[in-house]
């Protein structure tokens, strides 16, 4: 790994409308080591002719700028592309259409390299309205406990924030949890592949400063309303991923097995409120089993 230097990796999807912006607040980085990883993800608009315009404003900052072309798959796949090309002692992975402030990379650096003892830190991010460029409110995510470094649980059960764009990781780290520089894939994402396995074996730091500007789009898939078929699937997806990432971690107490247990039935039955009456009785008989089962050590 190269001393110091940063690496971006950014997976983008037909993204030719926002992906000016946050190549811009790439661009007007104070940091001056960093390198740009782009992974197109099979776009069908013009997002690849969008990100070759801009190989001559990387290369007068000096810094290289790979644009990698691959099929259509999800972001996951693409962070997987991405991260061949890795040479940063410091890796992020910031959303392509969110920014980061001009100050967010240095800030980061700055800590990790006064604090030795730390593989990650993170700031805070902030939301915008795409459609008006006012501040909005934080869409039900939340902040947690910011003097709290070990946040393995927090992450899993949502008690903090994911946003990835928040997150810098020492890259060596990284690599040990994955040597193959390859994430499980999945259509659920690619946050919790990046971020459990980490947290489970290192504690991470939060500089308590907005570093990283999160556009909430009413027509982005996280945002749009799903139908009941499109929840489950998300469930099956996520609950699949989870079983993929725990043995990276790995957890072997019995305790913290309960816990994950109670964490997806608890999920099952928030995901079928709304849906048919007896997948609602369904999911609520299973999370009452887990608490008659003493199974609510942790429940909240």
């Amino acid at each position: 790994m190269k001393r110091r230097m940063v690496s971006v990796v950014t997976p983008v999807y037909n993204g030719e409308r926002y992906l000016p912006r946050f190549l811009d607040s790439v661009l007007i980085q104070t940091y001056a080591q960093l390198e740009m990883i782009l992974v197109d993800d099979g776009s069908s608009d013009n997002t690849l002719y969008m990100a070759r315009r801009y190989r001559k404003a990387f290369a007068e900052r000096g810094w290289d700028y790979h644009v990698v072309e691959a099929e259509h798959k999800n972001a996951s796949a693409a962070i997987n592309r991405g991260l061949d090309f890795v040479t940063g002692e410091y890796l992020i992975w910031p959303d392509s259409d969110d920014v980061l402030e001009a100050d967010s990379i240095e800030k980061r650096v700055e800590f990790l390299e006064a604090h030795p003892e730390y593989q990650c830190v993170r700031s805070l991010p902030y939301y915008i309205e795409e459609e008006t460029g006012m501040r909005a409110d934080c869409m039900g995510e939340r902040t947690g406990d910011l003097q709290k470094e070990n946040l393995f649980w927090d992450v899993l059960e949502a008690e903090t924030f994911v946003s990835c764009g928040c997150y810098m990781l020492r890259s060596q780290a990284f690599f040990e949890i994955y040597p193959k520089r390859r994430i499980p894939e999945s259509d659920a994402g690619q946050n919790f592949q990046m971020l459990l396995p980490f947290l489970y074996r290192h504690k991470c730091a939060t500089i308590q400063e907005r570093l990283y500007g999160v556009y909430i789009r009413k027509d982005s898939h996280s945002r749009r309303k799903k139908s009941s078929e499109e929840k489950e699937k998300n469930c099956r997806d996520f609950e699949a991923l989870l079983s993929r990432i725990m043995p990276l971690c790995p957890i072997q107490d019995r305790a913290s097995r309960r816990r994950i247990a109670r964490w997806k039935a608890r999920r099952r039955y928030e995901l079928s409120r709304g849906g048919p009456k007896w997948k609602q009785l369904f999911a609520l008989c299973r999370l009452v089993w887990y608490r008659r089962r003493g199974l609510c050590l942790f429940w909240k």
